[in-house]
């Protein structure tokens, strides 16, 4: 007999109820879109991520989190994210799951 089946000895008419907190994000989510590219720079594939016009450090956190995700490497430069390999869908991923709005551009 585990704990649940206890407790439901114990209080008969009490109906267990799942609250779900809403996950809080520590990074500002906007309104519009960030675009999503694909690029070749020097003959290397080169995925971007432009429109974002929140704080500068949340911007660097957001860049900071998706190299740590996707074990790659990145920059940030011109208001732009650049992230090193072709990573458009994993990043889209990443970014619907925190509640952005995505849209990708070319291919």
């Amino acid at each position: 007999m585990d704990l649940q089946d206890q407790l439901k000895n114990l209080f008969p008419e009490h109906t267990p109820s799942e609250e779900k907190k809403p996950v809080k994000s520590d990074i500002w989510l906007q309104d519009d879109p960030i675009i999503c590219k694909y690029e070749k720079r020097k003959g290397k594939p080169i995925t971007i991520l432009e429109g974002y016009n929140g704080a500068d450090k949340d911007f660097k956190k957001l860049a900071k989190e998706l190299k740590t995700k996707l074990s790659v490497g990145g920059t940030i430069k011109n208001e732009a994210i650049i992230i090193q390999g072709d990573y458009r869908d994993k990043i889209m991923e990443i970014l619907k799951g925190k509640g952005f709005n995505v849209k990708r551009v070319g291919g």
